[in-house]
C-alpha cells in the first residue's frame, strides 16, 4: 500500500513525545560525546605544539568548559542533529521508533527557520507539557511557536518514510 499524504493524521500525545524524547536524548549524548573527544584532541594537540596556552586553567578539559566557542560548537551539534532529521525526514531517530512526523498542518516538510525555531522553543522537553494545558489541540510550545505540527503515523506510513532513506 503506498500513502501519499500524510494530512489529517492524529497528533501526538505527550507520551509518544516524551518516548521519543528520550530515546533522541540518547542519541544527541553520544553525538556531543564524540565531538567532545574531537575537540579534546585537537586542543590537546594544539597544547603539546605551542599553539594555544593554558593560560589560568589547569587543564585542558577546564580550559574547554570555560570557552564559549567549544559551548557554542557542542550547541550546534545538538541543534544540526535535530533540524537535520526535522529537515530531511520530518522524523528523528527516536520519532521514527514511536511513529512520530513533524509537519506543517499540509503534511510538507519544515523549512530550516522553522527547525531552528522548534529547537528554540523547546525548553529541553519541557514544552511538551504546553499539550497538558490545550489537551484540545494536542499541540507542544514549540509547535505552536513553529507553526506546525507532530502527527503519529501508521505503521505503513512509517515504514514507507523508512524506505525513503
Amino acid at each position: 500500500m503506498v500513502v501519499t499524504s500524510y494530512t489529517g493524521l492524529p497528533r501526538a500525545g505527550v507520551m509518544r513525545r516524551l518516548g521519543a524524547w528520550l530515546y533522541d536524548l540518547l542519541v544527541v549524548i553520544s553525538l556531543l560525546m564524540v565531538a567532545g573527544f574531537i575537540f579534546f584532541g585537537l586542543t590537546a594537540l594544539a597544547l603539546s605544539q605551542g599553539w594555544i596556552t593554558l593560560g589560568p586553567y589547569q587543564d585542558t578539559a577546564e580550559l574547554l568548559s570555560a570557552n564559549r566557542l567549544y559551548q557554542l560548537s557542542l550547541l550546534t551539534v545538538a541543534l544540526g542533529f535535530y533540524c537535520w532529521f526535522w529537515r530531511t525526514s520530518g522524523q528523528t531517530i527516536g520519532m521514527r521508533a514511536w511513529r512520530l512526523r513533524v509537519q506543517n498542518t499540509d503534511g510538507s516538510r519544515l523549512r530550516l527557520s522553522q527547525c531552528i525555531i522548534r529547537a528554540a522553543t523547546a525548553l529541553l522537553g519541557l514544552g511538551n507539557f504546553w499539550i497538558c494545558l490545550n489537551p484540545g489541540t494536542r499541540l507542544a510550545l514549540q509547535d505552536k511557536i513553529a507553526d506546525c505540527e507532530m502527527v503519529v503515523l501508521t505503521k505503513e506510513q512509517n515504514k514507507q518514510l523508512l524506505d525513503k532513506q
